[in-house]
């Protein structure tokens, strides 16, 4: 049965400024598939469920790559739980450790990018893939497809089901319609990150990129730092 027409999802232009780190030499090198997961992928947000194409991950602030890079390394909340029961003059501060050897291998690209983009947090697009993929709902258990749905880190497939899906899409030309996804940072709204897919064959979105070292003093890297509570070691 064919469905009346509904919401469509929505399109945003590429970023004219995007922001990557990534492992030297070349943070805009596509990751290797000889070291993608059992499950085919990189573990990431909107990578291919099929395993068909690659992804690189962007944001239109440096600041955002960096906290999205170093999260992982916040301190763990049950020793802050801890620590907060523990009781003294001074309170007790446990920040958490990055490691500098962290910084000699990677470094900050900086490229725009042409395209289309899906803005898949938009609500029409929501309500729009709510519809489209109505049987992927179901078989991961999510009863609504909302903003905190697509922000959920398990399971991955399941968000990567609805990358596939956007990657698939055609224009009326038959061309494909979207260059990647864009979508707000689960550390805070005001992190506008993009996901640039992977086309062999087609012309490269990514354009003029270059690279520059990482200063462990620049802005962008020490408010990081500060956001997740974390000092860089010696």
């Amino acid at each position: 049965m064919m469905l009346p027409a509904g919401p469509d999802l929505v399109e945003i232009p590429g970023p004219r400024r995007i922001f990557r780190v990534g492992r030297k030499p070349n943070p805009w090198a596509w990751p290797a598939w000889e070291i993608a997961g059992e499950d085919g992928t990189f573990g990431n947000r909107w990578d291919d469920a099929r395993s068909t194409y690659r992804v690189l991950y962007g944001s239109s602030q440096l600041e955002a790559c960096f906290v999205e890079t170093l999260a992982r390394f916040r301190p763990d909340p049950r020793v802050l739980a801890e620590l907060a029961r523990i009781k003294g003059p001074e309170p007790v501060q446990a920040p958490g450790r990055l490691p500098r050897s962290w910084l000699n291998g990677r470094v900050v690209g900086e490229a725009s990018v042409s395209g289309v983009f899906c803005d898949v947090g938009a609500a029409a697009s929501l309500a729009y893939l709510h519809r489209a993929l109505a049987a992927t709902l179901v078989r991961y258990r999510v009863r609504e497809l909302d903003g905190a749905a697509i922000r959920l880190t398990a399971p991955r497939r399941f968000t990567q089901e609805i990358s596939s899906h956007v990657y698939a899409l055609s224009d009326a030309r038959g061309r494909p319609r979207f260059a990647g996804i864009g979508y707000r940072s689960r550390f805070g709204d005001h992190y506008q990150n993009w996901a640039i897919f992977e086309r062999p064959g087609r012309r490269p979105v990514i354009r003029a990129p270059r690279t520059r070292p990482i200063a462990p003093l620049q802005r962008e890297f020490q408010a990081a730092l500060r956001l997740l509570d974390l000092e860089l070691g010696a």
